[in-house]
Formats: structure tokens, sequence, C-alpha cells
């Protein structure tokens, strides 16, 4: 079986969380895709409004678990739970998933791309893009509302895409790597600037984080 990934726990909550209820319960979950066996029985509790850190090497399945956990996928065995549903929509209609890429649509502004997900849910153009607005100025993005995401740095296109997820409204956020493509100054800005964002607009959130050493090595 292929290499689990490691528990990173947010120990700010760590005594807090220990009699908390676990919003995500994942219990000996596996997943092959063909021969290729990607996971091979992880367990893990993540209490409600905890954040918790999978630290491990390129290939070794944290992306799968992210979208095991979200509902995207079903594992192959054990018991995956997120705000007690098992499963696949019950768990996608609590999981916002943040992937790697910001996967801003040019054709739409900052806010635009930022408001899609109010929009989906039915709520008007103008009404949408007002929520995201008010997001915008706590997340350190007034002033480019308008901007297109060739105009934003690579820190400012990730805070446009963490506003996306956050304006999905779901209680549970997977975060796939999301400063990975930045340079190492930025990430680390990017880094402190997330720690704080989540703090003020807590939620339950898994981070998904490649050791710098590993994804050089492939």
């Amino acid at each position: 079986a292929a290499e689990a990934p490691t528990r990173e726990p947010d120990l700010g909550n760590a005594s807090e969380g220990m009699h908390a209820v676990s919003e995500i319960v994942v219990a000996d979950a596996a997943k092959a895709y063909g021969d290729v066996a990607v996971l091979g029985g992880v367990s893990l509790e993540v209490p409600s409004g905890g954040t918790v850190g999978l630290v491990g090497r390129s290939g070794c399945g944290k992306s799968t678990l992210l979208r095991l956990i979200a509902g995207l996928e079903a594992p192959d065995r054990g018991r995956i739970a997120v705000a007690g549903a098992e499963d696949e929509a019950g768990r996608l209609a609590s999981c916002a998933l943040m992937p790697q890429a910001d996967l801003l649509m040019p054709w739409r502004d900052a806010l635009g791309n930022a408001s899609v997900p109010l929009e989906n849910a039915g709520a008007g153009r103008r009404e949408a893009r007002a929520r995201a607005a008010e997001l915008f100025a706590e997340l350190g993005l007034a002033g480019f509302e308008e901007a297109r995401s060739w105009e934003l740095s690579g820190g400012m296109r990730q805070r446009v895409a963490f506003a996306r997820t956050l304006l999905a409204e779901k209680p549970v956020l997977l975060l796939d790597e999301p400063f990975g493509a930045l340079d190492a100054i930025t990430r680390i800005e990017m880094q402190e600037w997330l720690a704080g964002a989540l703090a003020a607009l807590p939620r339950t959130a898994v981070l998904v984080k490649t050791p710098r050493s590993s994804r050089t090595a492939g």
C-alpha cells in the first residue's frame, strides 16, 4: 500500500479539539486505481472548527484523500463521514475544495470569479458581487475587484480563489497545496495570511502540503 500522509495537528486548537465533536472522520480508508494502491488504510479525525495539515511526499495520496473527504470519490474500503454524512452527496454538501491551481476564469474579473458559487446557489449577479466585495476588503483585495486574472500577482490570485472557496459557504474547507506554486517568500507571507484568515473566518479546514525537497525530487 502507498504511504499514508502524516497528520500535523493545529496545536493552537489541540486542547479544545480533544473534547470537540469531530466534523470529519476517516476510518481505515483505502483507495486504488487499477493495480496502483494510492491510499492503504488512512484514519484521522478533525474536530469542528479545527485545522489539520496533511504532509507527505508527492504522490502519496494527499489529494486523493481530499477528494474522498469531499465526496467526489468513494473509498474502496473504510468509512468517511463529514458532519455525520457518509454518502458522497452528503459529504459534498458540507465541503468546499480549493484545488492546487487557482482556476480563475479569464473572462471574469476578480469579483466575478469569487462570486461564482453564490451565483450557482441562485443569487443574482449584483447581489453576489456585493457579498463578494465585503469579503474582498477582509482579504486585502480591496481596489482589485475589477482586475482580470492576468493583472493579479500569484498571491492575489490565490486570495481570490480562497474567497471563492469561502463564498461557497460550506463548513469544511479542503485546501490542496493552495500556495504550492508560489515563490518561497510569497508562500511564507500567504501562509501567515491564511492563518489569520482562518482565525477571523473560522471553518473546519484540512490543508495539504508537500515538503519542498520531495517536490523537487519528484
